[in-house]
């Protein structure tokens, strides 16, 4: 990867909406050469994807409760954890899965409708996979920072006033 790719990448991973032609002309680079580069790193899979960060608290009926759940597993001989992290990462409540150091091996995201969704989820799928050993869920309750973004209504100007 080159300087110039990696460049639109950060420029993307903070804004996503650029268009073409914004970032072409914030990167002194045309229109098709920012396209090309789009469309090979989105061919190669260096882009997965585009996404908006959604604070559902904010007047929607759509409210969802996130879960962190820690994950002890047995790897198995020959894929290490990666099988059991695929089985988990299919199912459709789970937004992330993650190898950790530390105590427990896995980190899993996940989003249901109730705290009652997310513990059925864990009683009735993830802790019945033959590699979970045990598992430890922490509920997030509220977002202060997100992907970079901070959660808040605070807009207040919090520039000092300058008198002479």
């Amino acid at each position: 990867m080159n300087s110039t790719e990696r460049e639109l990448l950060k420029l993307i991973e903070k804004n996503g909406r650029l268009e073409t032609g914004t970032i072409a002309k914030l990167m002194g680079i045309t229109e098709d050469e920012t396209k090309q580069i789009l469309d090979k790193l989105e061919k190669e899979k260096v882009i997965l994807g585009y996404s908006a960060i959604i604070d559902w608290t904010k007047g929607t009926e759509e409210g969802a409760v996130t879960a962190m759940i820690d994950v002890k597993v047995t790897p198995k001989r020959g894929v290490g954890f990666d099988k059991v992290a695929e089985r988990i990462y299919r199912f459709p409540e789970v937004k992330a899965v993650y190898l950790m150091s530390g105590v427990y091996d896995l980190s899993v995201s996940i989003e249901g409708k109730t705290m009652a969704e997310v513990g059925r989820f864990v009683s009735e799928k993830l802790s019945t996979i033959d590699s979970v050993i045990s598992t430890t869920t922490h509920f997030i309750l509220k977002k202060y920072k997100h992907d970079g973004l901070v959660f808040s209504d605070n807009d207040e100007d919090k520039r000092i006033v300058v008198s002479p």
